[in-house]
């Protein structure tokens, strides 16, 4: 694959204060990558991934793409058909959704 797409679908118990990017809508956003990727021909060059906590619950939905490993959070469905088009089509992050501090580590 040219890029792995990293969707965080980890589920916290309601009560937990840290929420989580499941309950703010990451499996649709897992769902709608790989559906563009589908609609684009880039099934099997692409590969979107549900993955377990990625430790950014406060900036979630996070999602991260390698092999550059470009961080986005705050990430919506309706946000997909950009980051396709413009980071895994075109080589360019999308930087209004990029969090620069998780591609250095920082985690708070």
């Amino acid at each position: 694959f040219r890029y792995h797409v990293f969707v965080c679908e980890n589920r916290r118990p309601d009560d937990d204060p840290r929420g989580c990017c499941a309950a703010k809508g990451s499996p649709a956003i897992r769902e709608a990558f790989k559906a563009e990727l589908k609609k684009r021909g880039l099934k099997g060059m692409v590969r979107a991934n549900s993955a377990g906590c990625l430790d950014a619950c406060a900036l979630g939905p996070s999602v991260v793409v390698y092999p550059e490993g470009v961080w986005y959070g705050g990430v919506t469905a309706a946000d997909v058909p950009e980051i396709v088009e413009s980071h895994l089509v075109n080589g360019r992050p999308v930087e209004r959704l990029r969090v620069r501090a998780l591609e250095t580590g920082d985690r708070g």
